[in-house]
């Protein structure tokens, strides 16, 4: 079961862009808890507490009691969406789920890499991550704050799948059975190597009686065949033999 956080949330009466402005500017995150059974309601937290409530979590899926400054109510919920500016980097609004006791509900759960796989080991291969987050299904009670998949037996080649995971109780996989979560792979340079070694090397002279490359230009010194011949035809009756190329020796005379 993952472990149950406290954040203290303020009902907050005004919303739009303007009012959401100001309360950054106070050093607020405007917020908002939705669910299942209760209207919609708009909150703003402290943007400190947040912060470090989120180094508290780091990434993994908890729970967390939202307890109310101006009421005496109290809500369970969890982090469905936070957002952030991308140049600045400080949070713009943040989106709670609520959740009950008694109920299932579904949330994403990060992916946690264990063991240190035999490909990698001994077969200088690579772990590449497929999924970082599964979809599950569970009571809050059932919650784990990760999924932890072991690679210890994975070798260069091989893929561990979500029906390969290890069954956990209380918690429905959702995700397809087929979709990969991690993978063990050759070393990305050993393939560029591969495919460079097989690639023509450019410049090089062709293999002895290959024929011409279609559209190719005739070498330097060498006679234009006629017009409408036939490539390798005999040259035309009557035609004059092409020049010798400027300073090329002149053939030696048959021997009969």
């Amino acid at each position: 079961m993952s472990q149950q956080f406290k954040l203290n949330v303020t009902a907050r009466a005004q919303t739009g862009r303007s009012a959401s402005r100001r309360l950054r500017k106070a050093n607020r995150v405007p917020a908002i808890l939705y669910g299942k059974h209760t209207s919609p309601e708009s909150l703003t937290v402290d943007g400190p507490e947040f912060i470090r409530f989120l180094k508290s979590v780091a990434g993994r899926a908890v729970l967390v009691q939202l307890e109310r400054t101006d009421k005496a109510d109290k809500a369970l919920s969890f982090l469905q969406e936070v957002q952030r500016d991308p140049i600045t980097d400080k949070y713009l609004h943040i989106d709670f789920q609520e959740v009950k006791a008694d109920e299932k509900f579904e949330i994403r759960v990060a992916v946690r890499v264990t063991g240190e796989s035999f490909g990698v080991k001994n077969q200088s291969g690579v772990l590449e991550m497929n999924t970082q987050q599964l979809r599950v299904r569970c009571f809050p009670k059932d919650l784990p704050e990760a999924i932890n998949v072991d690679v210890t037996e994975l070798k260069v080649g091989e893929t561990i799948k979500v029906s390969g995971l290890k069954p956990i109780e209380g918690v429905e996989f959702l995700d397809l059975k087929g979709q990969p979560i991690v993978s063990c792979v050759e070393p990305v340079a050993e393939i560029v190597q591969e495919v460079v070694a097989a690639a023509p090397v450019e410049g090089a002279a062709p293999a002895a009686g290959a024929a011409p490359a279609a559209g190719a230009a005739p070498a330097a010194g060498a006679a234009a065949p006629a017009a409408g011949a036939k490539p390798g035809a005999a040259p035309a009756a009557g035609a004059k033999p092409a020049a010798p190329a400027a300073g090329a020796k002149p053939a030696a005379p048959a021997k009969k």
